[in-house]
């Protein structure tokens, strides 16, 4: 790997940043509204109180360049500001408590959805035209335009509230008391295992798609025909020539995946009320808690950001092309 190469896109990554950090701030303070607003709602609250939160909050500035400064001095050192509407806790605490559950749950997703996809497409790619290739692609464009609510909400009608296999809401029984973290653990995997069936599924069809298509456009290269004429087993074929070549596409769809965690989360969560990002952005958005919004996407861009400079990072080794 080249040094300028590295430090060009290390570069890329951080005015990319500067420039989100920037929309960041300007985009919550367009929307219509005002977070004190839900204190007027209140007719107990008087005129002297809501001035006095507009103070405390650094509102009754101006936007340019005073809160602006004040923006972006902060996220420099790393302080991402206070809750209008959790009790004033700081946002990297409230951030925190929401960011695990939606990193297991779509993480967990990523996982089984890029080693159930990319095999399946990759074996229905390899032996097209079979029984199994129109089966698996047919299902996989099923699952790919099917949206998440829509899945989601199917999977609860059945599994949930139908068979009564699985909880239909929550992380945890509400009330429940364990006798052990074994016990505790079986509760999560129960309330788990609908949501992550959703995300996977959802995913699956779309890698699934995009790898069948990668597969079939190497069976016409030279280099397989090459390893075909040598004698070499179909199976090591596969495994060893074509799908090294046909992941290239994969890891910038992989990457490119995480920006789409805010609509996957929002939608998956507020279905199973999985307390995670998701439903934490449809709360802030309700309450017009800026802060939050802000750091919820700032921490969701940053995310996109590194995952497609280790993307590029990758391809130097997937493609040896690019070291050209």
């Amino acid at each position: 790997m080249s040094g300028r190469y590295l430090l060009n896109k290390i570069l890329q990554a951080i005015v990319t940043i500067v420039l989100l950090v920037l929309l960041n701030f300007l985009l919550f303070r367009m929307m219509p509204g005002s977070p004190e607003r839900i204190l007027g709602r209140n007719p107990n609250v008087s005129a002297e109180a809501i001035a006095a939160t507009r103070e405390r909050w650094g509102l009754d500035k101006p936007v340019l360049p005073d809160q602006l400064v004040a923006y972006v001095s902060s996220i420099a050192q790393g302080d991402l500001g206070f809750s209008f509407v959790y009790r004033g806790l700081p946002v990297t605490d409230v951030l925190a408590d929401r960011i695990w559950p939606t990193v297991i749950l779509f993480g967990l997703g990523e996982i089984i959805a890029i080693i159930v996809g990319v095999s399946l497409g990759a074996y229905t790619g390899w032996r097209r035209g079979g029984v199994i290739d129109h089966v698996g692609n047919g299902a996989s464009l099923v699952l790919y335009a099917t949206p998440y609510f829509l899945l989601g909400m199917f999977l609860l009608l059945v599994f949930a509230v139908g068979l009564g296999w699985f909880p239909t809401y929550g992380m945890y029984t509400v009330g429940a008391t364990y006798s052990g973290y074994l016990d505790q653990f079986t509760d999560f995997a129960a309330h788990l295992a609908l949501p992550l069936a959703t995300v996977a599924l959802g995913l699956i069809g779309q890698y699934s798609i995009v790898m069948r298509s990668s597969i079939v456009d190497t069976l016409g290269d030279e280099y397989v025909t090459t390893a075909r004429a040598k004698g070499l087993p179909e199976r090591q074929i596969l495994r060893q020539h074509a799908l090294p070549n046909a992941m290239l596409p994969m890891a910038t769809l992989i990457a490119i995946n995480l920006g789409y965690v805010v609509a996957g989360a929002i939608t998956v969560e507020v279905v199973f009320n999985w307390p995670g990002l998701g439903t934490l952005t449809v709360d802030a958005l309700s309450a017009r808690d800026y802060p939050v919004l802000q750091g919820i996407f700032l921490v969701l861009s940053v995310s996109v950001v590194v995952a497609n400079l280790l993307a590029d990072l990758a391809y130097q080794y997937l493609d040896p092309r690019v070291k050209a």
